[in-house]
């Protein structure tokens, strides 16, 4: 059976937008959909907040306005929802262990646009069992089949391999292509060393090298995935800026995360964090060993 989409709603145009994109993912995966909210809040929070049992019947009615909303555009989706009695980092992070796909919402940040996450979604993005796709309010949803393309990020083993395989997989079920995309570190303005060869052939040489490792990581895949269209680009830059150039024609961008669990504070990573805050399209970070 196809594990759930899990899409976390609290009434914000963000978490709207995310239960629009996880409900048209559900559709396109064959997967069930799970609407949760998580009620309770923190104890410095809850003091000054509504009363709980005002708190709970509103979270309801909520789930209730949205599984409707769901079934009507989406007839074909099994769509269920779930009150939890916890608060929303430790129910998202909880529920991200059964199920495939975690789905938020992200506030923008006015009009230089990009990504807020506020400590919900960094928390949750850092902890997270699997997948979290993070989803701003004026995400524009695929309806189409081929409509932009799943940009990956790739990285050295061993942080390529299981965000390959979700924008592959994520890929076929859009019916549209992969672009893997790989950045080659700019050369340092000061030598260390004397060269033994032009700048522009050791630039090319490196480019040359990098394309390579581009090309090895994404074989299996393409032999796993062959009706999936595959693009290769390695461009000189740092990865960050590379990324964010190419993910402005995309549908979907991936990147993965350590999945251990950082020993001070949360934390996903340079080139996770600037896409989170800068990109337009949603940001899926995908946890890896």
């Amino acid at each position: 059976m196809t594990p759930p989409i899990t899409a976390g709603l609290d009434g914000s145009p963000e978490s709207l937008a995310a239960v629009d994109w996880a409900a048209e993912e559900a559709l396109r995966r064959g997967a069930p959909l799970r609407l949760v909210h998580a009620w309770m809040l923190p104890p410095q929070t809850a003091r000054t907040a509504q009363a709980p049992e005002a708190r709970r019947l509103w979270a309801q009615e909520l789930l209730d306005w949205a599984q409707k909303q769901v079934r009507d555009r989406y007839p074909k989706v099994e769509v269920v929802t779930e009150l939890l009695a916890r608060t929303p980092v430790e129910a998202l992070v909880a529920e991200s262990a059964s199920t495939g796909l975690v789905v938020l919402g992200a506030h923008r940040r006015g009009a230089v646009g990009g990504f807020l996450l506020g400590s919900v979604g960094l928390r949750v993005l850092t902890l997270s069992h699997h997948p979290v796709v993070m989803v701003h309010k004026d995400a524009t949803v695929q309806t189409e089949p081929g409509e932009g393309d799943i940009l990956v990020g790739i990285q050295d083993p061993p942080g390529s391999a299981v965000p390959i395989e979700f924008a592959f997989a994520t890929a076929k079920a859009h019916g549209t292509g992969v672009r893997a995309v790989r950045a080659c570190a700019p050369p340092p303005v000061i030598p260390h060393k004397p060269r033994a060869e032009s700048p522009a052939e050791e630039t090319s040489h490196g480019e040359a090298a990098e394309r390579e490792r581009l090309v090895e990581a994404v074989a299996l895949w393409r032999e796993k995935y062959p009706d999936v269209p595959v693009s290769e680009e390695a461009e000189r830059g740092h990865a960050a800026e590379v990324l964010l150039t190419a993910a402005s024609r995309a549908a979907l961008v991936v990147v993965g995360r350590p999945a251990h669990r950082p020993v001070v504070g949360p934390r996903i990573g340079h080139v996770a964090h600037a896409l989170l805050h800068h990109a337009d399209c949603p940001v899926a970070v995908v946890p890896y060993e």
